[in-house]
């Protein structure tokens, strides 16, 4: 059987953090779980320790020492999963805004249709964004726009953080090399995947808005993805030295 992994970054996750873990446990298909916790003040990780007791094989954490950003969170993830051998390796956001019942078809994108990165977009199918002020939409449906006009990428949805990899995607991607850190990760990561010729596939998802908790967006993440992504242009991506 394949072996499937979701990584989840924590920070201040204590109302979403034990129901996003049982939906998933709840899902067909024996997913497993990495929780990537970053010092949370809330108790998140005090809450994570409980459920492991209960679920000793299919729950793991890792603990950090403070906000280190998305990106170092994710290839921290990464790292373990290519590590410990799981065949798919899944983004997904604590909050409830990626719905655990698409995480099957991300799964089946990769595993039954051929994709080695299956991305749940919100955007190719029109935007499908629930519960978002007009102006978060309008921005980070244009911030796709622009980084499918720079980069030449045809992907709708380049920020998404809903994701499936086949375990060779992240083994060939120079984890080491990705420079940015914030919401501009997850365009680069797409963007590394694609220029090395792997196969993407979109799956459209319907995105709500956190109901609980506190949303970790800011303009910085914003800046930092605009200017990154015109850096971008101008690199090479080269695979990684084995």
């Amino acid at each position: 059987m394949d072996r499937k992994v979701i990584i989840i970054p924590t920070y201040n996750e204590k109302e979403n953090i034990e129901k996003i873990i049982r939906a998933i446990f709840a899902l067909d298909g024996d997913y497993h779980i990495i929780i990537i916790e970053d010092g949370s003040p809330d108790g998140t990780g005090q809450i994570v320790k409980r459920l492991q007791k209960e679920f000793p094989e299919r729950l793991f954490m890792i603990e950090r020492s403070g906000k280190q950003g998305l990106g170092t969170a994710y290839i921290t993830g990464f790292k373990w999963s290519v590590e410990h051998e799981y065949d798919y390796i899944f983004e997904m956001d604590a909050d409830f805004s990626h719905n655990p019942e698409d995480v099957p078809r991300l799964y089946s994108a990769c595993a039954e249709n051929g994709a080695d990165l299956a991305i749940g977009s919100r955007y190719c199918n029109g935007i499908s964004v629930i519960n978002w002020p007009i102006g978060r939409v309008i921005m980070s449906y244009f911030a796709s726009v622009f980084v499918r006009k720079v980069l030449g990428i045809q992907i709708y949805d380049s920020t998404a953080g809903f994701k499936c990899y086949k375990r060779k995607v992240l083994e060939t991607i120079d984890l080491d090399n990705i420079k940015m850190k914030g919401y501009g990760f997850q365009i680069e990561m797409k963007y590394t995947a694609a220029k090395l010729g792997f196969r993407i596939q979109e799956v459209p998802i319907i995105f709500v808005d956190r109901k609980e908790g506190t949303s970790k967006m800011s303009s910085s993440i914003f800046g930092e993805a605009f200017w990154g992504v015109i850096g971008m242009k101008f690199r090479k991506i080269k695979a990684r030295k084995n």
